[in-house]
This record gives C-alpha cells, structure tokens and sequence, in this order.
C-alpha cells in the first residue's frame, strides 16, 4: 500500500509539473531554453548546408541528381526563413550556434567529393550517400523540435517545424529514387 501511494504521489508531481509548464511562464524553464539552443544548433546547420548543396550538385555527374540538389537549395533557403518565423513566434532572435554533426557531414560530403572520381556514377552514389546522412539527421532533428514545441503549447511553431519535417522526408525519398532507379546499379558497373 505505501509502494502504491509513493507511485500515486510520483506520478501526481510529474503531471503537475507537466500541466505547470504549458501554463506557466514557459521561457523561464530549462526545457524551453534547450529548445531554443536545439534550434540555433539546426539554423546553423541549415545555413551551411545552403552553401554547401551547390558544390554537391556541381560536383555530380547525373542531371537529375545535380537538379535534385538545386532544388534542395532552394528549399533549405525555405527551411531558413520558416526557422525565422519560429524564433520570432518564440520572441527570440534568429541566432546560429554550431551544429558539429552538420560540420562533420559536411566535411564527410567534401571528402567524398575528393576521394571520387570526376564524371562518375560511384561519385554521384557517395554524394547520395552523403546527403542521405544529412536529410536523417534533420529527420531526426525537426521531428523532436516539432515534439517538444507541441510538449509546451506552441502549436504554430510545432505546424512550421512538422512542414519543414515534410520536405525533408520527401527530399530523402526523391534521392533514393535517384539511387535505385539506376545510380546504385551503374555505378557498381563501372
């Protein structure tokens, strides 16, 4: 019975402070702060992937992979000013903090890039691979971002961030199209 009322009372705390924290003063606690921190952290991921999707797409050797990055270019510019939008629905500025796991795939991409050679399709499967690492870690990323802001209330931000989560689910889609529509398969011929 004492077990059964530690719980009760363990369990009452934590809806307390779960049902405090929407209604209280939401940019004072730790949870909100991290929140902010975590999306500083995928504005400057976002702002260096914008820089370098151009010399992924440069560096391919398929048309429709080169189109594919151009055209993630543009969306990432997109993901940047939605990441606007929900500092400024949070009252916050837009501020970037390094994101190393962005820093160490791009740098991964750059290797590939220099360990490929030019004009093939092996090139284009590691450049698929690749960025195939960084639509996953933005996946993962504005997945949870979009869980945490519905876990204190702020609906607009949460519809933002689940919009940007879209594209980037349908951005890894559209490359491993690419991959196994017929990259993968050339260039284990070469």
């Amino acid at each position: 019975m004492a077990t059964t009322a530690k719980k009760t009372g363990t369990a009452s705390k934590a809806n307390s402070k779960k049902t405090t924290g929407l209604t209280g003063k939401m940019e004072d606690s730790e949870f909100h702060k991290f929140f902010v921190d975590e999306l500083k952290d995928i504005y400057w991921a976002e702002k260096h992937l914008v820089k370098a999707l151009p010399k992924m797409s440069k560096a391919a050797t398929s048309t429709d992979l080169a189109a594919a990055f151009e055209k993630h270019t543009q969306e990432t510019q997109m993901h940047i000013d939605t990441l606007e939008e929900v500092f400024a629905l949070l009252d916050e500025k837009p501020a970037a903090k390094k994101c190393d796991a962005m820093a160490g795939l791009l740098e991964e991409a750059d290797s590939i890039i220099a360990d490929t050679d030019k004009g093939t399709l092996t090139r284009d499967a590691g450049l698929i691979l690749a960025a195939q690492k960084v639509e996953h870690y933005e996946i993962a990323t504005y997945g949870t971002l979009k869980t945490f802001a519905e876990n204190m209330g702020h609906t607009d931000a949460a519809n933002l961030l689940q919009q940007t989560l879209d594209n980037e689910k349908a951005t890894d889609v559209a490359l491993t199209e690419i991959a196994t529509g017929y990259v993968n398969a050339e260039a284990a011929a070469e």
